[in-house]
């Protein structure tokens, strides 16, 4: 675990304009305020405690009474309380003369993620005199943000993640060839058995769709009507993993192939659309780190969704364009997501996040999902291997 970084985080708020940070957790009601705190995973306490961080000065520690080490890691002065009255007066002397302090939450729900502290808690900070603002921002750059080690990790991932597609679509050539067939569930447990033997780990196997199964963006692999893969089958596989290592991220990517020698024009034709959505993606940000203007996940996802809907299949998109991508797959930074929700936060340099448009359709479905990660100097990278440009015919390559 990281150490935790009082200077840097100060020094943030005043880069931001606000007053102080509000770190409240109730029985891991917020686990965003958690990570920052950097309290131990399993570690479970059943009382309120706060870590108030203003802008310049000594931090709070507010802890109850049979509790009150749980942030004796954490710099500053503690104040312990038994009663309720105490616990409120406490917060009530914070917050004395500040104007805004920030906290996990979200105005008007637009972004669960981030809603992490109940409209109660929100309530009474309010009384107090002050402005609650979103932590949003600040969560990225403590939460979200990848050291060296954590880039370096990624792309190691990325290499084996790229190089499980190659394994799968071999596999499933070689087991369909002359009239044969493999079953979803087999590639799935091929490729987690190709991860455990380079050394990366996953909480789920991956997605492998065939025909109409792929029309479902989390389909569960093994679980369809007929799940045996043939000749003359379009085939999705969504994989993700990372190394078997302490802080290690993932590398999360999505592809499809055809069963046979030459991919039918009809499959080709609505890769080709997402491909274009994608890689819309991929230059928005590029531009847009290049000229040093923040951009917002949002505006990536609308760039994106805009191709798809003016090619026709604006309704068959049916998800976010992106995910932030850290030490779990789905993490706490900037999502690509204007759709599901409101996602206001803006893409920061040290953070990665997929770029996944798709159209589903009734008997098939495509994604094309790639990762981005923005480095320290803006610089944009793409990685996973080259771009898919085409449905990769199985018989063809392998």
């Amino acid at each position: 675990m990281s150490q935790f970084d009082l200077a840097r985080i100060q020094q943030s708020l005043r880069d931001l304009g606000m007053g102080a940070w509000l770190l409240y957790d109730f029985r891991g009601i917020n686990p965003l305020a958690r990570t920052v705190a950097k309290i131990p995973a399993g570690k479970m306490g059943s009382r309120r405690w706060v870590y108030f961080i203003p802008a310049s000065g000594e931090p709070l520690k507010l802890v109850h009474r049979i509790e009150d080490s749980v942030l004796d890691h954490l710099p500053g002065n503690r104040t312990i309380y038994l009663k309720w009255q105490e616990f409120e007066q406490a917060i009530r002397e914070c917050c004395a003369g500040r104007q805004t302090v920030a906290m996990e939450y979200s105005p008007g729900g637009g972004n669960p993620y981030l809603s992490r502290v109940d409209a109660g808690t929100v309530e009474f900070v309010r009384s107090c005199g002050v402005e609650v603002v979103s932590s949003g921002d600040l969560i990225q750059l403590f939460e979200a943000t990848w050291s060296a080690a954590q880039w370096e990790q990624h792309q190691r991932a990325a290499a084996v993640t790229n190089a499980a597609y190659d394994f799968a679509w071999k596999l499933i050539a070689d087991r369909t060839r002359g009239g044969g067939g493999i079953e979803e569930r087999d590639v799935e447990q091929a490729i987690m058995d190709f991860f455990h033997r380079h050394g990366l780990t996953t909480y789920h196997g991956p997605i492998v769709a065939r025909n109409e199964h792929s029309g479902l963006p989390h389909y569960e692999t093994g679980t369809g009507s007929d799940t045996r893969i043939r000749a003359g089958d379009f085939v999705l596989i969504d994989l993700w993993a990372k190394l078997d290592e302490p802080g290690a991220v993932y590398s999360d990517l999505t592809r499809v192939g055809f069963v046979g020698d030459s991919v039918p024009d009809r499959y080709n034709d609505i890769f080709k659309i997402v491909a274009a959505a994608r890689d819309e993606g991929i230059r928005v940000v590029t531009d847009a780190m290049a000229s040093g203007r923040s951009i917002r996940g949002g505006e990536v996802d609308d760039a994106v969704r805009r191709v798809i809907a003016d090619a026709g299949y604006g309704a068959a998109f049916t998800h976010r364009t992106g995910h932030n991508i850290g030490e779990e797959t789905h993490g706490n930074g900037a999502h690509v997501d204007n759709l599901e929700t409101r996602e206001d936060r803006s893409l920061l340099p040290q953070t990665c996040f997929s770029i996944e448009p798709g159209i589903y359709l009734s008997e098939f479905g495509v994604r094309s999902e790639i990762n981005v990660y923005i480095d320290a100097n803006s610089q944009v990278h793409v990685t996973g291997g080259p771009l898919q440009r085409e449905v990769i015919p199985l018989y063809r390559d392998h």
